[in-house]
């Protein structure tokens, strides 16, 4: 079945980086999109970047410039390099894909960016 697990989440103060790692396991990666999302405490659940199979990539608008999204088909992971990270950026970070009609999600790992 299709799995997905990230890791990488912590505390960090402002201005400092992260970078989250989402490992795919149950179905054909390498052509699938893949997403970050995040959802902060009372707020809906966002995307934050998205890569193509093909390695096109899009980003939030909040995001660009600071974060970036990659893959690597061989070891079917991808991650998220989070750089300049702001107070504002704390939220549970999710990785995502759809497959053959249907939505799959991490369970998430907590970013806490410090003031």
């Amino acid at each position: 079945q299709v799995r997905l697990v990230e890791s990488g989440g912590g505390l960090v103060q402002a201005g400092g980086s992260l970078r989250l790692s989402c490992a795919a396991s149950g179905f054909i990666f390498s052509i699938n999109t893949m997403g970050w999302y995040r959802q902060a405490p009372g707020k809906q659940r966002e995307l934050v970047a998205g890569i193509s199979g093909g390695g096109s990539t899009n980003y939030a608008d909040s995001v660009k410039g600071r974060f970036t999204i990659s893959r690597d088909n061989a070891k079917k992971m991808v991650y998220l390099q989070m750089n300049s990270l702001k107070p504002e950026d704390t939220a549970v970070y999710y990785c995502n894909t759809r497959n053959r009609g249907y939505e799959y999600w991490g369970q998430g790992t907590q970013v806490t960016v410090s003031s």
